[in-house]
């Protein structure tokens, strides 16, 4: 909340579609299908590979953020965030996507009193958020944009329930082990 509302639904698109920064930087709005509220991101996966596209559905209020700054974008402009600066070398007024906006998240967590965080934290965040609700693996790879599945996994940083029963499980054969152990140390069988 410490940042403008440009600045805000920078960050929510970012959140609520879990994609990365550069994806959200280079989003233009033939990228966006209000119709069957999808939003495709591109990415170069690979150094120096091909550009690959992945498609994630609009949650509500990504929808309504899209939707309002649709309505009030400069037709002129494909991008759905940019912006205008003087360019010290040609020395002229520049409209283009951000390339990278590190210094956005140190001044927001300043601004705001919390240790300082990156962007890239609320990708991890989103996909434990949707881990813990139990949302299957292959779900969350496919909305992260991840090729395999051991990389989606980094990210979920929750014990979920099938950790939990398992360490129940081994809990309680540990128990039937070190029960039978005592009964034979002890002479008593």
């Amino acid at each position: 909340m410490a940042g403008d509302s440009e600045q805000r639904d920078y960050l929510w698109t970012i959140a609520f579609s879990l994609a990365r920064v550069n994806e959200v930087n280079a989003l233009l709005w033939d990228d966006i299908d209000f119709k069957k509220n999808t939003i495709t991101f591109y990415t170069r996966k690979k150094k120096g590979g091909n550009r690959t596209g992945h498609l994630i559905p609009m949650n509500e209020k990504l929808l309504s953020i899209m939707t309002r700054r649709f309505e009030s974008r400069d037709k002129t402009k494909p991008w759905v965030f940019w912006h205008h600066y003087f360019d010290r070398k040609q020395r002229a007024w520049i409209d283009k996507p951000y390339v990278e906006r590190s210094m956005l998240m140190e001044t927001l967590c300043e601004k705001a009193g919390v240790r300082h965080f990156g962007f890239h934290a609320l990708r991890h965040f989103g996909a434990s958020q949707l881990d813990q609700a139990g949302v299957l693996l292959g779900s969350i790879q496919r909305i992260l944009g991840h090729e395999n599945r051991s990389t989606t996994e980094i990210y979920l940083h929750s014990v979920g329930e099938g950790e939990r029963s398992a360490m129940d499980i081994l809990n309680g054969e540990l128990k039937i082990f070190t029960d039978i152990l005592k009964k034979e140390f002890s002479g008593s069988v």
